[in-house]
């Protein structure tokens, strides 16, 4: 007894001790660490990093653009199965636990003993805790650290609902492969919604928290299944599924393979633009992490008959042009390999719908090739008879008469599917643009830049600076019928040798045909592309004065030439520029500016930014007075944006006085900003007579394809048959098609624009149009008709014999012949 006394009496000193020193620690760990734990009022409007996306005016996706692929989902609109799952494999004690689970805790201390301290045990963590690493804390592992991390489990289950803590962490938690969140890992492993996943799925997701980038479905699939197949026991376990469910889902093979983001358009030349101006917007971290949201103007259908017209053209060009050969060859002995043959096909990406193929045999009539994905393909002679040996660009060889005269086993080539067959081809030398926008608007509907963008990120529909060749004359003679020339002026095709300073050099220009056809009236030249013509007629206006009204279609006066090779379109533009001048025409005189963007707005849907736009009003007053109501649409005759608000109310309007109650200020829908009238209606309407006279029965033939009578436009071809132009327009759209070299080489021997860039322009608007009505123009008030002697241009009476009739400026209507006057004084000869 007397020894039992001291044993009791320093026990309860011990206890007491250590309940001082626990005293002492916990209060320590009170000033020390609690004071500095952060908030956690920011985790109720967290902002999760979302990638910037990109729609189309139909809202389809055309980019995600951002380092963290993510898609926050509300968690009431996750399956519960998903949820189980997690909990099952994270926190089966997640809904009951105050933040901590003790009997985790304790597992991890114990552990953590054994080990004395030299590592990492598992674990002890609840879903709460890793919600407070993810947010605030480092992945250092230490004992202060874990601390943290457990004091603010409690304050954020303090501050949080338990769904709101498993939402934030369902959406926030690194899950592999660049995807954050169960929606993006279902996206990225699956290509499926979260809805869609099977039960294996589901587990296969939930296991990733444990080690995303080693021991995921795709970079360590053994340790995935696994992990998935445990997942599944514990869901049994804790009767979240049947036995029959979780045999079906255990004998479910592993099915996960990478799925990029998935794009539903195929858009990119203008998804770039769109990322560079938001970027300049708002700044690249906000713009790739807050989760904004693009509207661009692109029309889907149009923009995909663009990218099926650029490239079926370069095609049919390089066909032209013949064979050039494989693009590499594979030993015959590794076409008996097929891990070595399918990793060498893997490496070779496919280039605008162009697949690599490798030939396993060859024989005279036939050739057996193989794709990427194992499937073999037999090509027949048919499949090849484009395929004459390649000289140069104005030459090729005889017609192939055997298979084997254009492959041969061990040929790396590429295989294009038109319909049901395979066909061969190669990558197109060429390339072009293409950009097609609304003539009211300047809504840019389609645009390509090029063959492929991954290939070449080079967008030559705005940043290809080209001649643009003949395509520029209709400027010139919008200027000549605003200096005093008419359509029925005669202007001698004649040879002509000029010293022109913008070439530094003497210069003799031709045209096309190498053929001179003497007195000539603007129509006739217009029609036939005169090019001696057009010289002659801005050497009469002046250099200068030309140079100042071709600012007017909103060219910069410094990238025009100081000399007469301007008429012949020497300056270097881009198909985006060309495409804005030409509304001009197609509008009725209005400069409309490009646009590609309707709105950006944030993850709410907020609009963050607007571009102003600039309408043509034809019966708009200068300066509107201030009672002045309202613009109407019906006036403004803009079409409706699919998805946004109307495109004519964008904008920033100027500031207004605070309404009072004497004055209750304006209401109703902002006022547009009007668009410029550049050129006068008349002008406008006389250059559209004559560009639809191109296409009726001048260079621009091929356009009748369409069977249409609204169809106007120019060829454009530079020296050398370096590029290759149509600009037109119809249904009030405009269109620009390039196409030429990128190293300005020849495109070879009769390549001009109406061979090569009419054909893609009829591609594309015959899909473009389906369905618009054809547009009508009135003539305009100060146009009148006469009839003329189409030999002399001179006007005559009624009746006589061979006269046709013409349309004039009524300013510039010339007298009656016989009636004297200057205009029949004229000679046409003496017009430089």
């Amino acid at each position: 007894m007397v020894r039992i006394k001291p044993l009791i009496v320093f026990s309860i000193r011990l206890f007491f001790l250590l309940f001082v020193l626990a005293a002492i620690g916990v209060l320590v760990i009170w000033l020390t660490i609690v004071p500095s734990l952060p908030s956690v009022e920011s985790l109720k409007d967290v902002q999760l990093q979302v990638p910037l996306r990109i729609y189309s005016a139909d809202e389809q996706l055309m980019a995600e653009i951002g380092e963290q692929r993510r898609r926050p989902v509300a968690l009431e609109d996750m399956p519960e199965r998903l949820k189980l799952a997690f909990l099952s494999a994270e926190d089966d004690r997640f809904y009951r636990h105050p933040g901590v689970d003790w009997r985790g805790t304790t597992r991890a201390v114990w552990l953590y003993a054994l080990s004395m301290g030299r590592g990492r045990v598992p674990g002890g963590s609840t879903i709460t805790q890793q919600v407070a690493r993810r947010f605030f804390l480092s992945t250092d592992y230490s004992v202060t650290r874990k601390l943290r991390e457990m004091l603010l489990a409690f304050k954020i289950e303090r501050e949080l609902t338990k769904d709101q803590i498993l939402e934030l962490y369902l959406n926030k938690e690194f899950l592999g492969h660049r995807a954050y969140g169960v929606a993006a890992a279902a996206q990225v492993y699956y290509g499926k919604a979260l809805e869609k996943l099977t039960l294996a799925e589901t587990a296969m997701i939930a296991g990733l928290p444990k080690a995303p980038s080693r021991d995921n479905p795709i970079s360590g699939p053994e340790a995935a299944m696994g992990r998935r197949d445990w997942i599944l026991g514990r869901m049994l376990e804790l009767d979240h599924i049947s036995e029959d469910e979780h045999a079906r889902a255990v004998a479910e093979p592993n099915t996960a393979s990478y799925h990029g983001p998935v794009v539903e358009l195929e858009a990119p030349w203008i998804a770039e633009m769109v990322r560079q101006d938001v970027v300049d917007l708002l700044g690249a971290e906000a713009a790739y992490n807050e989760g904004h949201v693009a509207y661009t103007t692109v029309d889907s259908q149009l923009q995909r008959a663009a990218n099926r017209a650029v490239r079926d053209g370069l095609v049919a060009y390089d066909r032209r042009h013949g064979w050039r050969g494989p693009e590499s060859r594979i030993a015959p002995e590794a076409l008996d390999d097929p891990a070595e043959l399918e990793e060498r096909l893997a490496s070779i990406r496919t280039i605008a719908e162009l697949v690599p193929a490798v030939v396993m045999s060859a024989e005279e009539e036939s050739a057996s090739l193989q794709l990427a994905d194992g499937e073999r393909v037999e090509l027949g002679l048919e499949g090849m008879q484009w395929a004459r040996p390649f000289i140069d660009s104005d030459a090729v060889g005889a017609a192939p008469q055997a298979v084997t005269d254009v492959l041969q086993a061990g040929d790396v080539v590429r295989l294009r599917r038109v319909e049901d067959a395979w066909q061969l081809v190669q990558i197109p030398q060429a390339e072009a643009a293409l950009v097609s926008m609304k003539a009211q608007t300047g809504e840019v509907l389609a645009l390509v830049g090029g063959l492929d963008f991954a290939h070449n990120q080079f967008n030559r529909a705005t940043q290809s600076r080209r001649q643009p060749g003949s395509s520029f004359k209709p400027f010139i003679y919008a200027a000549a019928l605003d200096h005093g020339f008419t359509p029925a002026t005669r202007v001698n095709d004649a040879p002509i040798v000029v010293d022109d300073p913008s070439m530094e050099r003497v210069w003799k220009p031709t045209n096309f045909s190498q053929r001179f056809f003497g007195p000539t009236r603007l129509r006739e030249a217009m029609v036939n592309s005169r090019n001696l013509v057009s010289v002659r007629l801005l050497m009469d206006m002046g250099i200068d004065y030309g140079r100042d009204y071709v600012t007017r279609f909103g060219f910069d006066r410094d990238e025009l030439p100081a000399g007469p090779s301007m008429a012949l379109g020497s300056a270097s533009i881009t198909p985006l520029s060309l495409t804005a001048a030409y509304t001009v025409f197609a509008n009725g005189g209005h400069a409309v500016e490009p646009q590609y963007l309707y709105s950006v707005r944030d993850s709410g849907g907020s609009i963050l930014y607007e571009p102003e736009w600039a309408l043509p009003c034809d019966g708009c007053p200068d300066v509107p007075p201030p009672t002045e109501p309202e613009v109407s649409p019906e006036e403004t005759e803009v079409e409706l944006a699919p998805r946004l608000l109307r495109p004519e109310l964008a904008g920033t309007e100027p500031a207004r006085q605070a309404p009072s109650e004497a004055d209750p200020g304006l209401v109703g829908p902002p006022r547009p900003r009007r668009a410029e009238r550049v050129i006068e209606p008349a002008t406008a309407w006389l250059i559209d007579s004559m560009l639809s006279d191109v296409v009726s029965r001048g260079t621009g033939r091929r356009a009748l394809a369409l069977e249409r009578d609204d169809l106007a436009g120019k060829t454009g071809t530079t020296n050398d048959l370096r590029d290759t132009w149509f600009a037109g327009y119809g249904g009030g759209l405009v269109t620009v098609v390039w196409l030429g070299m990128d190293n300005n080489e020849s495109l070879g021997r009769q390549e001009q624009g109406g061979r090569t860039a009419l054909p893609l322009w009829v591609d594309f608007m015959d899909t473009a149009l389906d369905g618009r009505a054809e547009t009508s123009r009135p003539v305009p008030v100060g146009v009148t008709r006469a009839l003329i002697d189409p030999e002399t241009g001179a006007r005559v009476r009624p009746g006589t014999p061979g006269a046709i009739p013409e349309w004039f400026h009524a300013d510039h209507l010339p007298p009656l012949a016989g009636q004297g006057g200057d205009e029949e004084t004229v000679d046409p000869y003496e017009i430089y």
